[in-house]
C-alpha cells in the first residue's frame, strides 16, 4: 500500500498568496463598482457590484479552503483535507445562483419601467475599463496557478474573475446603448449579467458536485491504465477506481500477476506500478493490490509445485503422464523423518486433494513419502586414502561411459550419516541435458555400488571448450 503524503509546501504557499491577492482585488473592485453604480443609477452596474461582493465572500472562502486543504492527513481525516476546496467551491456556486436570480428579477422589473434616468459619465466608464483589465489579469494568473496545483477553489476563483470580466463588458455595452438613446440598454445588460452568472454557476457546480460524489476523472483513467499495462509482469487490470480530493488524485488498483511468480517479484511489480503512476501524475495516492492469475501456458509441473508451495511442502521427482483421457501424477513428498506415519499420510492425502482441486477429479495421484533431513550435518575431509580411491573410481567410471571427461575438483567429506562426494566434470556442450543427466546418473550408480557408505554424490557437469 502506498502511504498518503502531505501537499507540497510550495504549492500550498502559492495558493495561499494567490487567494490573498484575490481578496484585495475583489474588495477594491466591489467598492469602485458600487460607488459608480449608485452615482450613475445603473442597475447593471449595481448588479455587477453585487457580483463582485459575492466574489469577495467567495474569495474569503477560497482563502480558508486552501489553508485547510494544505493540512496533512490526521486521525479524523485519513485521506487528508483536500475536499475543503470542493466544499468552498460548492458554497460559491450557491452564491452565484442566488445573485443571478436577484439580478434577473431586478432587470425584469426595470424592463417595464420607462422613466429610468441613468447618468453614465466618464468616471463610470473608467471604473468599468479598469475592472475589465484587473479581471483579465487576475483570471489568467489564478487559472494558471489552479491548473498547476490542481486547486478546485482557485479554479472557482478564476472563474469568478472571468465572469466579472464578461459581465463588466456587458454593463459597458449597456451603458453605451443607454447614452445612445436606447433606454432599455441598461436593463438588458443587467439581464445578460444574470444569465452569464447563472451559466458560470452551473459549470462550477457540475464540476464541484462531480468531485464531491467521487466521480472518476475521465481524463486520467486511460492514462493510468496505459501506465499499468506498460509495466512488465502485469497480466491484467482487474479493477481501477480513481477520484479527486482537491489537488490530489486518489484511488485503488487491483492488478493480476502470474501466480507462479515468487512473492518478492510480485511485490517488485507492485512497486514499479506505483512509481510509474507517481512519475506521470505527481502527488497521486494509489492503493495497489496484486492478485494471482493462472496462465494458460502453465505446465503440470509448475501447477503441482505451486500447490505444494502454498502448503509449504517439498516435493520432487514429479512424473506426469497422459493415460488416455486421464492424467496420472507420481511424486515424492518429503516430510520430517520423526513424524508419525499416520500424520504423514494425512499430509499426503491433503496434498493429493489440493492437486485434484487444481486439475479436476478425473486424475490419478500416487504420492511416495520420503524422510526430510533438515538438520545440518557436521562433516570433515575424508581420509586421504579414501579420497584417493574415490577420485580414481570416478575417473575409471567416466572413461568407461565415455560421455563424461576430465574429472576434477573432487571433494569427499565424512559425516555421521555417510560420505558426501562432490566433483566437477566436462561434457560436450552440444549434448542434450537428458543424455548428460543419464551419464552422470550412471556414474553415481556405479560409485554407490562400489562405495556403499556414500550418502550423497553430486556431479557438476561443465562444458568442454571447442576450438
Amino acid at each position: 500500500m502506498q502511504e498518503f503524503g502531505s501537499l507540497d509546501q510550495d504549492a500550498a504557499t502559492r495558493k495561499t498568496t494567490a487567494a490573498k491577492a484575490s481578496i484585495a482585488a475583489s474588495a477594491a473592485l466591489t467598492l469602485a463598482k458600487l460607488a459608480a453604480g449608485l452615482w450613475s443609477g445603473s442597475l447593471a452596474l449595481i448588479s455587477e457590484a453585487g457580483h463582485s461582493a459575492a466574489d469577495v465572500v467567495a474569495t474569503l472562502l477560497t482563502y480558508f479552503a486552501v489553508r485547510q486543504s494544505g493540512k496533512p492527513a490526521d486521525e479524523r481525516h485519513h485521506y487528508g483535507h483536500g475536499k475543503f476546496e470542493s466544499l468552498a467551491a460548492l458554497i460559491e456556486t450557491g452564491f452565484l445562483f442566488g445573485l443571478a436570480l436577484i439580478v434577473a428579477g431586478e432587470a425584469a422589473q426595470r424592463l417595464g419601467e420607462t422613466d429610468v434616468t441613468i447618468d453614465a459619465g466618464w468616471p463610470v466608464f473608467a471604473v468599468l475599463v479598469l475592472s475589465i483589465v484587473i479581471d483579465l489579469v487576475r483570471s489568467r494568473q489564478l487559472g494558471a496557478i489552479a491548473e498547476e496545483t490542481q486547486s478546485d477553489a482557485l479554479a472557482a476563483d478564476a472563474l469568478h474573475f472571468a465572469s466579472d470580466l464578461v459581465s463588466s463588458a456587458l454593463v459597458l455595452v449597456g451603458l453605451v446603448a443607454t447614452r445612445a438613446g436606447f433606454a432599455q440598454g441598461d436593463a438588458l445588460a443587467a439581464l445578460g449579467v444574470a444569465v452569464f452568472i447563472g451559466v458560470a454557476g452551473f459549470r462550477l457546480g457540475r464540476r464541484t458536485i462531480a468531485t464531491l460524489l467521487d466521480a472518476a476523472p475521465q481524463e486520467l483513467v486511460p492514462r493510468v491504465e496505459d501506465i499499468i499495462r506498460r509495466t512488465p509482469g502485469v497480466i491484467s487490470i482487474q479493477s481501477l477506481r480513481l477520484r479527486t480530493a482537491g489537488p490530489q488524485v486518489m484511488g485503488e488498483v487491483a492488478i493480476g500477476v502470474s501466480r507462479t511468480l515468487p512473492l518478492e517479484r510480485a511485490a517488485r511489480i507492485k512497486e514499479e506500478v506505483g512509481a510509474s503512476i507517481k512519475k506521470e501524475i505527481p502527488g497521486a495516492q494509489i492503493t495497489l493490490t496484486t492478485n494471482p492469475i493462472a496462465l494458460d501456458d502453465e505446465t503440470a509441473l509448475e501447477r503441482i509445485l505451486l500447490v505444494a508451495a502454498r502448503r509449504r511442502l517439498q516435493v520432487h521427482h514429479i512424473i506426469a503422464q497422459q493415460v488416455g483421457e486421464r492424467l496420472s501424477i507420481t511424486l515424492d513428498l518429503e516430510v520430517d523423518a520423526a513424524m508419525p506415519h499416520g500424520r504423514a499420510h494425512a499430509v499426503a492425502t491433503s496434498l493429493e486433494q489440493a492437486i485434484r482441486e487444481e486439475f479436476g477429479e478425473a486424475i490419478e495421484i500416487e504420492t511416495h513419502i520420503e524422510p526430510l533431513e533438515p538438520h545440518l550435518l557436521i562433516g570433515q575431509d575424508a581420509e586421504p586414502e579414501t579420497a584417493r580411491m574415490i577420485e580414481q573410481a570416478l575417473a575409471r567410471h567416466s572413461r568407461h561411459h565415455g560421455k563424461v571427461t576430465n574429472i576434477h575438483d573432487v571433494r569427499a567429506r565424512a559425516t555421521p550419516d555417510g560420505l558426501v562426494v562432490n566433483y566437477h566434470c566436462c561434457v560436450d556442450p552440444l549434448a542434450s541435458v537428458e543424455s548428460t543427466h543419464a551419464a552422470v546418473d550412471e556414474i553415481e550408480r556405479r560409485m554407490r555400488a562400489e562405495f556403499p557408505t556414500i550418502l550423497r554424490i553430486a556431479g557438476h557437469a561443465e562444458i568442454t571448450d571447442h576450438p
